[in-house]
This record gives C-alpha cells, structure tokens and sequence, in this order.
C-alpha cells in the first residue's frame, strides 16, 4: 500500500494512503476531540468537533472522515479551530440537561470532558428544550433522549458492528432522535440486546440499569477476565464495587471479540449474586438436605468412596470449570479413584469432533482462528444456527459476506444466517453426508479438486473416490431434498472461491453418525485443498467456555491430558511416575455408559462436577432413574439445580467471578480467568473442593495453593501446553500447540504437514437418523439453543431479564403442520415420543420445514431431552440428540 506523508502540527507523519486525518493524528499522540468517530466504524462527520484546519483548505475539516494528502498540513490547535469547536459544544449545551452530579456518565462523559478542557462552562443558546420522559421498558438499559447528541454512534454500531439495524435517525431538524422503526419499543424491533448501543454511547443516554446509582466510574474496580458462556471466549471486563458486579465492558482492543458481545456476554450475570446460590454443603439426612460444615461433607465423602471397588465409581466433570479444575478432577479420577470413569459434557456436543477430525488430521480442534473467518472468500456454515450459539463469530461470518464473501448456510430450519446467504441448502436433518459427499461427488466429475495437494498431502484417495460412487445425484436429492442444481452450484461455489472455510456446530456432531458427518467436512476441506491456510480449515465450534480445555486436559475416559492414551504403556508409565500411583490401562466409561451402568447398578457412586443430566442427557426420565438407583451421589454446582435435588451430599462451588484459572476456547486459545470478587457465602473454587477429598483420602499431589502451580503442573505433562504460563498469559491468551516457552503459539494447524503426517481421506456411506417418523410419530423433533440462554438454564434462568426476552419453551412449526393438526400460535401442545411426553407453547413459523418441529432445552418446565434418543453413534458414543420421531396434540387454546 502506498504511504503518503504530512504534517499534523509541526510534527511530521508517515501512514498508509486512506488514512484519516483524526487517525494520523492519534498515531503520533495528538489528540482531536471528537464525540461521533468510533474507532473500527464508518465515520459519521455528525458531530464537527473534530474540525482542524487543513492548509490548501478554505474551510475547516471534519478530521474523522477527511483523508490525508501528500505534503499536508495541519493544524489541530489555533484559535480558529477551538473557537469552532467551543460552537459546536455550546450548540450541544443549549439542549442537554445540567445534571451531571447525578448522571451515572459523569466522569466518563465526553461531552463533559470536552467542555471543560475547552472552557465552555454554559451556552449563550437558550431557547426550546426536550423533556422526554425517560425510557426505561428495556429490561438491561434504560434510554434518556434528553441526553442524546445524536452522535450516531449507537446508529453506526447497530448496523456495522452487529448487522441488526434496528435503530437510525427519525424526524428532522429539532424532533430528530434515535429510535426503532415507528417509534416503537426497542423490544418491538429486530434488537437482539446486545449492548453494543450502550459501549459506545459517549454521554449518558444509555445506560446500564445494574450500574446506575452504583458509583461513579473512578470507584469501579475493572478485571479483565473471560466470559464463561459459549465457546467464543470474549474478552470483559468485569467492573465491580462493594463485591459487586455492577456492570461488563469490553475492550475494544480484545483479541477475541474487539470489544463486541451478546446478550448474555454484556448483561447476563445476575446469577453471581443470586439468593439462590449455594453457599454451604448440604447433607442429605432423613430424606432431606441440611446444612453441614466443610469438614463433615468432605470427611463423609472421603470415607464413603473409599469403600467402593474401582470399577463401581464414576466422575463426571465439567466444560464449565476452568483447566485447572478439569485437571485436577480427573487426576482424582484417576490417581486416586483408580478408575478411568471420567467423562464430561463434550460426549454430548463435540466427541465426534475428537474422533472424526484425530482420524483424518491428527487433531480434533478448531484449524483457524476467529479473526480470519472475515477473510474467507467462501463460508460453508453446515449445522451451525452461528449468530444464536457462537455470536461474535456470526458477526465475522457477517462481516465476511459484506466484503464479498459467498456464504452457503446449509440448514434444515431458516436460521438468521439465511438472510445473508449466497446459497440455502435446505436437507433434510440427518441426511449430512449425503450432502457433503453430493458436494464432492460434482467437484470430483468437474475436475474442481486440488491434485497438487491430495498428491503431496494426503493419502487413501483412491479409497475415498471409490465410495463417492454411491452418492449419484439423483440419490442426493432423493435423500437430502436438496435439488441437484443446488448441490452441484454448492460444490462449484465451495471449490472455486477460495480461501474456503467450514464452520460446524452440534448440527453435524449430535448424531448416530455424527463421526462420519466430521470426516466428510474433513474430506471435502482436503478435497480442495483448504487445509494449512488463512481463512481455509475445518473450525467446529465448540459450545460451552471450556468444553475445549476440559478435553485438552483430560476429562476424557481413554486419555490423560494432551490426549495421550490411556492405553499406552509408556503415556502410562509416565503419568505414574509423575503422580506416584499405579493406573489403569483399560479406557473408561462415557456419560452415556456411566448412566447406564448406574441403572444396571454397576456404577454404585458418582462424583458429579457443574453439569445437570437431567436436563442435557437424552432420554432424561431414564437418566433420573439412574441416578436415583446410586448409592451415594455428590453434586458440586453453584446452585442447586434438579439434578443436585437426587444428591446425597451436594457442595457450594465458586462462579467464575470469584477463582483464578484459565479457559481454552473454540480457537485453542488458553486465557485467564481472573478472580473479581471475594467468594459468595462459604462457596469454594472446584479444584480446592477435589483437592481436599482426595487428601482426605490419603493422596499425595494434591497440595496445590494456587491454580498457576496445577496449570505448572499441566504443562509438564502436556506437551501442547508445554509453553503455557500464567505470566505468558498476562499478556493475552496463547493458541495451543505452544510446546515451549518460547513458542508465540499456533493460529493455524496443519500448515506444511498434518499432525498425523498425512491427511487421510476416508470412504464413507450414507447411514439414516436411528428413528424416522411412522404414522404413530409422524414429525421429526430437532433440537437447538437459544441467544437468551445456555444449557440447562441454571445460570441464565438466574437473569431476571434474559427471561422476559424469553421465558419459556416454544415448540417451533410449521404452519402447515399447525393447521393440519389444528394448532394456532400461542396454544399449548403436547409433545410425545416414544420415551416421554412434555407440555410447551406451539410457536407456528415457517423457520421450521414441513415435517420438523424445534425445541430447546434450557426450560425445566419444558424438559425437552424427555423426548430425545438415546441412539449412540457407535464411535464417539455422542447421543442423536438432532433427530428423533414425535407426535404433538393440542392441549387448549392458551394464547398469550
């Protein structure tokens, strides 16, 4: 790019051609007031505070959008220019409340900053003033046009930072102001509750309901830390006074998520502070919990494991708690249970990730990372609902799409995506790699495919190519209901615009065959070549914060950390040799496995760490009826959810506000989690909790005093963490493999060679979903997550305002199902399948296909997972929670 040079003040400046005059400016450390420019949006030239005198210029200049010029001149500080500027604040005066001793901006205010560094005390203007009442009907913000300056800024960030566009400009001349579309509430319009309005706001005519009369903002104590929902991993602050948090920010320097979040990122944190949270052991005696002291659960808990062989306990651990917890708990497992037994939630979401991508790469993660999805000339996003699950990646998908990328959203139901897509593959669920290997079939037959590197890079194509035979397109189209043309333009679109990237979600994995459908996206990556590059890759994303660390550290029943085998003999050897204890050799039992053997009485005790079964596993009555069968249960969760209603002894863990640790994201990045507040009542950290169970057991190696020595202890058994420390993290997150200290980490896998060496293309054959619709259960019930809540909903049912945005179960359906089954909008229905039967509102839509209904499972009203499937996919042991039969009756006619 070209470089032009300048002069800003006497001071001379070289910066690349397009740059502004404001950023020139701010490069060399000049400082131009300025109320409307927001740095990475368009400029808006509203407020004309940012005026300076240009040269060769008759007028001043609005710096934000003026570009710089070859040998310009500039002048940021004469008095022409501040005399413009102090106009332009008086002008803003004449209409703004004098109330700054109680406006919760004051002290970060800009138009307060401003007009005390440039001495406007009052304004000469006196005439009409606004009195709107203030606007308090959202339930996380409040709105005071009184205040507003009409800066734009909230305008900008709602149509080029989140894409919603549900604000802009209304009236003209005096009655101009930020509004929805017919004045409306904001609930009324397309706003999704991101806040992004609220971040960027320069004064105080937005502002968080939880901050206000909380302080001023000198008093807040902000933590950098992660967010502990979705896989994402953003980077928020948490701002805190009194060991409160009143408020989340972002950084708009975050490398993760630039100072960008979702509804639960930004407001959904009220459960810190619930009344409800645990804050004490509880034992059960008689039938009933009661309060204990530390020393007696923990005692209690230490001798009654003890007296169990190691075949009959169990331990299940979480993709919510830190590494250093998932450590931890599985070394409990392990060293001291002596049982491979150990399993967590990821054999619901993402086992077939693991399996599949380990075969065909040598590692089952995410290849890129976030920031290069915006980048990618195609975007293959395969059941993903991205903007709902994984939103600031959404928002890169977005912003990919508005640079030109072709985007391909292929998805049973008609998910936000679908409105910026290029091309909607509509299949039929479960019907994935027939689709995918229809794809490849066409890229194959036109030649489309890159040769050089199946040649250099991969092996067993001759195999592959053999089995795509079987996938003719009139077959495809027979199965998936996608037409041929649309496939045949999907391949073409896929295999011709490159760097080509492959985003999928529990679309793909949660199925009986959810293996196969990983390693189809993985042969069609390596089909074309898109592997090792920017932009290119196979990136599933990961759910919840840490379902990628708790794998990566061992909360797995056939690996230790670093995904080295259980049955190894050399692993083995080491591992006992580092913790002191002899090991089992033969892998464990998954979640499934363990519940089963629970019902069998095989499994007789369990250890049960921050997951609720009983609303998140399938077949969820008969889950209950395992759980109730065990002899002795332990539940350790911040609150007590349904499931830690069966426990025998059930104990207080601290939130992710109140420990030190890290969480390793969708992208492998390890971050710090970072303690905020001091612990909630007699609530403790995870990893402290199984710490002193296992001394009290008689353990060695659990003498740990801070999470950074188990994390120490970490990187010297794993060796893709090899390189990982706290005080390398202090300075930002790092991409695993980074086997050394010296290692900057790995954005991209795969660059140069596979992990395994060679890519490995495998044949597939198309298998159907384990249960169809008959005439007994003629609909097909899919499952998926909601942006106003996450999992069982034991943290976000906690948020008062994440449920009036959504506060019960909807079961979505088509109008023409609707009205053949005589279902209006609004009526409660009764949902049934072959295991179960649960009552929720009809939501009639054309999101959902003909033939398909959708719930989600974050309602305990509504348990959803009452109804799902049990089937397994018999490598990865990943329940087919995507797809089981269900009939829906009317109840009554209950509209809201």
């Amino acid at each position: 790019m070209n470089t032009v040079k300048l002069q800003i003040d006497d001071r001379k400046v070289s910066v690349v051609e397009g740059t502004t005059i404001l950023e020139a400016a701010k490069s060399i450390g000049i400082e131009i007031p300025h109320l409307c420019y927001q740095e990475d949006m368009s400029p808006a030239s509203a407020c004309r505070l940012c005026l300076v005198e240009v040269e060769e210029a008759k007028n001043l200049v609005a710096s934000c959008s003026y570009p710089v010029a070859n040998n310009m001149i500039v002048k940021t500080d004469t008095e022409r220019v501040a005399k413009a500027r102090r106009l332009v604040l008086e002008l803003l005066l004449s209409d703004h409340p004098y109330d700054c001793m109680t406006c919760e901006k004051s002290g970060a205010c800009d138009l307060e900053k401003y007009a005390y560094e440039l001495g406007v005390p009052t304004t000469r203007f006196q005439g009409e003033k606004h009195a709107y009442p203030l606007d308090e009907t959202h339930p996380f913000f409040v709105r005071d046009y009184n205040k507003c300056i009409l800066c734009e800024r909230c305008v900008t960030a709602c149509n080029e930072v989140q894409f919603i566009e549900a604000i802009n400009l209304a009236n003209r001349g005096f009655d101009t102001k930020v509004t929805a579309p017919f004045d409306r509430p904001l609930l009324e319009s397309t706003c999704i509750s991101c806040g992004q309005c609220v971040a960027v706001c320069p004064v105080g005519a937005l502002v968080e309901k939880t901050r206000r009369f909380q302080g001023r903002e000198w008093e807040f104590k902000k933590v950098p830390t992660t967010c502990p929902y979705c896989g994402v991993g953003c980077n928020i602050e948490l701002n805190v006074k009194d060991n409160r948090i009143v408020r989340v920010t972002s950084p708009i320097d975050s490398v993760v998520n630039q100072g960008r979040l979702c509804v639960k990122g930004k407001f959904g944190f009220e459960y810190v502070h619930s009344p409800e949270r645990l804050t004490a052991p509880l034992i059960r005696e008689k039938g009933e919990l009661r309060e204990a002291s530390w020393e007696e659960a923990l005692s209690l808990i230490a001798s009654r494991l003890a007296n169990y062989k190691k075949d009959e306990l169990a331990v299940i651990s979480s993709a919510k708690c830190t590494n250093e917890d998932n450590y931890v708990i599985q070394k409990f497992a392990r060293a001291v249970l002596g049982t491979n037994n150990v399993d967590h939630c990821a054999r619901l979401c993402h086992a077939p990730t693991v399996a599949g991508l380990v075969q065909s790469f040598g590692s089952g993660a995410m290849t890129n990372s976030i920031n290069e999805v915006s980048d990618a000339a195609c975007i293959l996003a395969i059941g993903t609902n991205t903007t709902e699950t994984h939103p600031i990646i959404g928002l890169e998908v977005k912003k990919a799409v508005n640079k030109g990328a072709k985007l391909i959203v292929a998805n049973p139901r008609e998910i936000n995506l679908v409105s910026s897509a290029t091309l909607w593959l509509r299949h039929n669920p479960g019907t994935d790699v027939a689709l995918l290997m229809g794809m490849m079939r066409v890229i194959v037959d036109e030649g489309l495919l890159d040769s050089s590197f199946i040649d250099e890079r991969c092996e067993n194509f001759d195999a592959f190519k053999e089995s795509l035979k079987d996938f003719d397109l009139d077959f495809v189209e027979r199965i998936t209901g996608v037409p041929r043309e649309q496939v045949i333009e999907a391949a073409r679109m896929y295999a011709t615009n490159k760097p080509a990237s492959i985003l999928y979600a529990m679309g793909i994995t949660q199925h009986s065959h959810g293996t196969d459908n990983v390693i189809a996206t993985a042969n069609l990556a390596m089909l074309t070549g898109n592997i090792g590059k920017p932009s290119a890759g196979v990136n599933p994303l990961r759910g919840q914060n840490n379902v990628q660390g708790a794998c990566d550290l061992g909360a797995l029943p056939n690996v230790y950390p670093g995904y080295q085998a259980v049955a190894d003999p050399a692993i083995k050897a080491k591992f006992e040799a580092a913790w002191g204890c002899s090991l089992s050799p033969s892998p464990g039992l998954t979640i499934m496995e363990i519940t089963e053997a629970a019902y069998q009485k095989q499994v007789k005790a369990l250890y049960l760490v921050g997951e609720n079964p009983l609303l998140s596993e399938p077949d969820a009555s008969h889950v209950q009826k395992a759980l109730e069968k065990l002899e002795f249960f332990v539940v350790q969760d911040i609150f007590l959810s349904e499931t830690a209603e069966l426990a025998d002894v059930v104990l207080p863990a601290a939130t992710f506000a109140e420990k030190d640790g890290t969480f390793t994201n969708t992208e492998r990045r390890v971050q710090r989690l970072r303690k905020a507040i001091e612990l909630i009542g007699d609530s403790k950290p995870d990893w402290w909790i199984t710490c002193q169970i296992a001394k009290r057991m008689g353990s060695k190696g659990f003498d740990f005093a801070h999470p950074s020595q188990i994390m120490d202890e970490i990187t010297s058994l794993t060796p893709s963490y090899g390189g990982i420390s706290y005080g390398r993290l202090e300075n930002g997150g790092l991409q695993w493999p980074c086997p050394t200290p010296e290692h900057p980490g790995t954005p991209i896998l795969h660059v140069g060679s596979f992990t395994r060496g060679k890519g490995r293309f495998i044949p597939l054959e198309y298998k159907p979903p384990m249960e169809l619709p008959d005439d007994k259960y003629p609909l097909i019930l899919t499952t998926e997550r909601s942006l106003y809540h996450f999992h069982t909903g034991t943290l976000t049912r906690k948020v008062s305002g994440l449920n009036i945005l959504k506060g019960e179960e909807l079961v979505e359906i088509n109008p023409k199902d609707a009205s053949a089954l005589g279902i209006t909008d609004g009526d409660m229905v009764k949902v049934i399948s072959r295991r179960g039967e649960v009552v929720a509102r009809a939501k009639v839509t054309e999101v959902s296909p003909v033939g398909v209904v959708s719930m989600d499972f974050h309602f305990t009203e509504s348990r959803t997972n009452v109804l799902t499937s049990p089937a397994l996919d018999p490598v990865s042991k990943i329940p087919e929670l995507k797809v089981c039969a269900v009939r829906i009756n009317p109840v009554t006619s209950n509209r809201r």
